[in-house]
């Protein structure tokens, strides 16, 4: 007896070659799928919050670098500087609003933000073997490392106009009335002898900030008595110093009219244009100065705040800001792949290719280059002499809040550089018990 007709085996053939080529076709779909799937993946989205004065070009630079390397985008987001800008970092880490990325001060300022709890751990990645011991002091708390640097170490001290000197027969000043004596030439010439840019309150805190090497210089234990209220700002003669200074200027008459009005951007173009002789101001401001006066950023010099001993002249140092991961961020991967590219060999000569240095690199192996800023170069000097500090803020987890108001207030002589430094003390001690230290 026959089990199947010759019609039905060809019919039960032609449906198996039907399966088979059809398994077969699906099987090339998938194949055609997985690589156009890996070929048009979309990218990655990283956030990155950075303050507005802040030059971005170097990053934007390896910003682009990686996207065309790692399929990952980076989106600047701009927020403002001082008391401001640092009250929108709180508000969004403590709603968990915060980006992938973000880029603040180290030391002091970062500690406040409880970076155990908002950032990333970075203490076991490779990459930061290339992170200098002092970077990361400033950044460690605990046992926890929680940034890199993103960008060169810098001064805060006298950025001078060259040109200006050079005019009226000047001599860099080793004391202080040495300086007040060279403001006086430059008022009689009718030239600005120092801007004040209280507009943007945060630029009167450098002359008192950057009075710290004369401070330490005398004292080198100044700060962990200041960190354990044992020393005060008001108490301590070449503490209060720096705020005496902020009303010289203002006595003699050598701050520019308008004080208040007078903003960051004003101030830059005042100094390379020679309207004015002195700016006191962190040497960052170099890179502001050359993206919008190219021929004349190398007519800035720089010397150390004096004091008033000619044989111990130098400068105030600031550790770099730091480029920390947001703890909660959905991209943690690729926002640490991000810093180990910055870091890189590579990475750093994208970024040096398009931002050149203020100061030393807290990276090893990165030097400067010959041509650095004229600026940078007096600062070098300091350095290479040993006659340099920390500024207070990284020896310390303080710093009051409101310094810059206050700056404010005794720069324009509405208030006595004593009641100046009593108020700054009283925001430190607020600071020292929110946060808990011992001895408060």
């Amino acid at each position: 007896m026959k089990l199947f007709s010759r019609k039905a085996l060809i019919a039960i053939f032609a449906a198996l070659l039907l399966l088979l080529l059809a398994a077969c076709g699906s099987g090339d779909s998938d194949s055609d799928s997985n690589e156009t799937s890996g070929d048009s993946e979309d990218p990655i989205t990283l956030s990155f919050l950075i303050d507005n004065q802040t030059v971005t070009d170097g990053l934007e630079a390896v910003a682009e670098d990686i996207e065309e390397k790692f399929n990952i985008q980076t989106e600047f987001e701009l927020r403002p500087g001082g008391t401001e800008g640092d009250n929108i970092v709180k508000t969004r880490l403590a709603t968990d609003e915060m980006t992938d990325i973000m880029w603040y001060n180290s030391g002091s300022l970062f500690q406040a933000l409880n970076p155990e709890e908002h950032f990333l751990d970075l203490s076991g990645e490779a990459f930061m073997d290339r992170v200098t011991d002092d970077f990361k002091e400033a950044v460690t708390v605990g046992e926890g490392v929680y940034g890199v640097p993103g960008e060169s170490t810098f001064a805060g001290g006298w950025m001078y106009n060259v040109k200006v000197y050079e005019e009226l027969g000047l001599e860099v000043p080793t004391t202080w009335d040495e300086l007040l004596a060279n403001n006086d030439k430059i008022k009689e010439a009718g030239k600005v002898p120092v801007i004040a840019s209280f507009k943007d309150t945060w630029t009167s805190q450098v002359i008192l900030l950057g009075d710290y090497y004369n401070v330490h210089s005398v004292d080198p234990e100044f700060a962990d008595k200041f960190t354990n209220n044992e020393a005060k700002f008001a108490s301590t003669p070449i503490a209060l110093a720096g705020f005496e200074k902020l009303q010289d200027l203002q006595d003699h008459g050598h701050y520019n009219d308008e004080e208040t009005a007078t903003s960051y951007e004003d101030a830059i173009e005042m100094l390379a244009t020679g309207e004015a002789a002195h700016y006191p101001m962190l040497t960052t401001t170099l890179q502001a100065i050359n993206d919008r006066f190219p021929d004349q950023v190398n007519d800035i010099g720089f010397f150390g705040q004096p004091s008033d001993d000619p044989d111990n002249h130098g400068a105030t140092i600031w550790i770099p800001a730091t480029l920390a991961v947001n703890a909660n961020s959905e991209n943690a991967d690729a926002a640490k792949q991000w810093l180990e590219y910055f870091v890189s060999e590579e990475g750093q000569e994208t970024y040096m290719a398009n931002m050149k240095a203020y100061g030393p690199y807290a990276l090893h192996d990165v030097e400067l280059p010959d041509d650095a800023y004229t600026a940078v170069k007096d600062m070098m000097e300091y350095q290479d002499a040993g006659k340099t500090a920390p500024a207070l803020e990284f020896l310390s987890p303080l710093k009051g809040p409101n310094l810059e108001q206050i700056t404010v207030e005794v720069g324009l002589g509405m208030v006595p550089p004593e009641e100046g430094a009593d108020k700054y003390d009283r925001d430190v001690e607020r600071q020292a018990k929110q946060l808990q230290i011992e001895g408060w």
